[in-house]
This record gives C-alpha cells, sequence and structure tokens, in this order.
C-alpha cells in the first residue's frame, strides 16, 4: 500500500527495509520478504546472530554467558527460562547441524540470512577482532539443498521462535492502559 500511495501522490517510493532476521526469527519470510522482491525494495537484515544465540555461547547444559545485553534485558537472554527453551534447543540443532557441514555456527546462520534473495546484506556487529574474523568469509558460504532443509526442520519457515526476536515492540502492545479509554 505504501508504494502504491507514493507513486499516486508521486512522492518517493520506500527503497529498504531493516527489520530482524536470523534463523530463530524467520517471521519476515511471511509477508516482508515477498514485499520485499514484489517492490524491488532492499532488505538489510539485523540481528543474523540472533543476538549472540546463535554464536555457540547458549548451548544445553552450559553455564548462562555473562554479558551486559543478558543483564539489560534478562527476560530475551535467559538460558533457563522456560520461554527461550525453543531458542536454546534450536541453537543445539542447528550447531551439530552446522558441524556435520563443515561449518561453524556463525558461519551457517549468517550465510543462511544472506541465502534469501530478498536479503541484500546482513548488518554484523562484531564488539572484538575475533568476532570479527569469525564472521568474515559467512558471504562466500553457499548452502546445499538439504542444509536449507534440514534448517527448516529445525526452525519452520516464516516463524519466530521467541516474539522478543521479533524486533521493536510498541509499548501499546505491553501496556493496556494505552490502548484502552478506561482503566
Amino acid at each position: 500500500e505504501g508504494q502504491w500511495t507514493a507513486e499516486r501522490r508521486g512522492r518517493e517510493r520506500v527503497v529498504a527495509e531493516q527489520p530482524p532476521y536470523s534463523l530463530l526469527a524467520r517471521g519476515i519470510e511471511r509477508e516482508v520478504l515477498p514485499v520485499a522482491q514484489r517492490y524491488g525494495l532492499g532488505v538489510l537484515s539485523w540481528s543474523p546472530l540472533a543476538g549472540g544465540w546463535l554464536t555457540g555461547r547458549y548451548r544445553t547444559g552450559a553455564e548462562q554467558p555473562a554479558s551486559s545485553r543478558a543483564e539489560r534485558q534478562a527476560a530475551r537472554f535467559d538460558i533457563a527460562a522456560p520461554e527461550n527453551a525453543a531458542k536454546l534447543a534450536a541453537a543445539d540443532a542447528l550447531a551439530v547441524l552446522a558441524e556435520e557441514a563443515g561449518l561453524t555456527l556463525v558461519q551457517l546462520a549468517l550465510a543462511f540470512v544472506l541465502e534469501h534473495p530478498a536479503v541484500t546484506s546482513a548488518i554484523i556487529g562484531p564488539r572484538t577482532f575475533e568476532q570479527l574474523e569469525s564472521q568474515l568469509g559467512a558471504d562466500k558460504v553457499r548452502l546445499s539443498r538439504d542444509v536449507l532443509d534440514r534448517i527448516d526442520e529445525i526452525v519452520p519457515p516464516g516463524v519466530n521462535l521467541s516474539t522478543r526476536d521479533a524486533g521493536y515492540t510498541p509499548a501499546v502492545l505491553t501496556d493496556a492502559s494505552l490502548r484502552r479509554r478506561t482503566a
């Protein structure tokens, strides 16, 4: 609708979208990516490593990784929290798949995001040189149909394993007083 409105009013069209997209947050495959392909929009996806869940640090049986991000957003990163059980199980299964494919989990995660034909680029955010080195070269990795099919079995297309990973949540969705006339 936005593209149609811009064209009809002689305005500039939307040219890019910047959504979160990862192996654990695939919700944009339902509508955003098809629209981007249809209208030729660039897609610069952020959080391709799902906030660190796809780095190998979050594993079943491991201790909770210490990080300022986990301290700021405890509910999103607590590996013992029931709402994160599906993410933890998927991260474990994806790590096994990556190893079987001769890749690191980071390479698998970045290659997956870049594999989608609607994705223009993935925004990475390494904090250290070591993290940067682990991510470089993932753009050269090509995932086989078998690997992609296995990914779809682990995390079905169009599914976000946690609503917390879908990007910005407007306050109106979490604060009932903002969407009601009476308290």
